[in-house]
């Protein structure tokens, strides 16, 4: 049977039709894929943080000798003679050589008074010698003791104590165990209460991470018959951020 001319134009035009129909169907769902695929994944972000404390091991001193006299050959003179004596009473006091280092070594002249009265410029009287040496004790037992022989082997400048950790690295590693457990618990805790279901671990980058900082809360005597040393404790501290996904 021979189809009309028009019967045929009638079937062309009902397949272009559905040809666009189908074309169209593609296109929005690649439409809406795409778009899907550039959506930000959903992500749930949290900051631990820990912090870790000890007791300190190490102490450092410094001390020193300051001696004043008419002309800065004889201040000179009489510092080193003074701190001579203070060397050998760290060494006498069980202080190796390693651990004595000169951290401060001035003179300085000194004038007399001014006087607003007298125009003429201020005359030199004399001069000044100052010596400091920085000491590291690394059994704090020591700390008192090696402060009294200062002192009696004619120390006359105390620069301060600092205590601190001389190998802060394990307490920052277990800083670290912790700083990551509690941003788990807080990306835990998001996720409950957003009602949504946490995916995994997408990220996680240490943000800073603070050295020992002396606290004086739990300080004890270290020497009992010298002079009283509290080195309290010191803390290691560590922060992280860390980066969940959304299921």
């Amino acid at each position: 049977m021979r189809t009309s001319p028009r019967a045929l134009r009638t079937r062309l035009q009902g397949a272009v039709l559905a040809g666009a129909v189908a074309l169209m169907a593609a296109t929005a769902l690649s439409s809406a894929q795409g778009a899907e695929a550039m959506m930000p994944p959903r992500t749930i972000t949290v900051s631990g943080d820990a912090e870790v404390a000890s007791k300190p091991d190490q102490a450092r001193l410094s001390a020193g000798v300051v001696s004043q006299a008419e002309t800065a050959a004889a201040a000179l003179s009489a510092n080193s003679t003074a701190m001579s004596r203070v060397f050998t009473a760290l060494r006498a006091a069980g202080i190796p050589e390693n651990r004595m280092q000169t951290s401060n070594f001035s003179v300085q002249p000194q004038y007399a008074p001014f006087r607003q009265e007298n125009p003429e410029p201020q005359r030199i009287i004399g001069y000044q010698v100052s010596n400091n040496v920085t000491v590291v004790v690394d059994d704090l037992t020591k700390v008192g003791p090696t402060l009294d022989a200062l002192v009696r082997s004619g120390a006359n400048q105390l620069g301060g104590i600092q205590f601190t950790i001389a190998d802060p690295k394990p307490l920052a590693e277990r800083a670290r165990t912790l700083a990551v457990v509690d941003g788990a618990a807080k990306a835990r805790t998001l996720a409950t209460a957003a009602g949504v279901m946490l995916g995994p671990l997408m990220s996680i980058q240490e943000v800073s991470i603070s050295r020992p900082i002396p606290v004086f809360a739990m300080a004890r005597a270290v020497a009992q018959e010298s002079t009283p040393i509290a080195e309290g404790e010191e803390r290691v501290g560590v922060n992280v951020t860390m980066t969940y996904a959304i299921q």
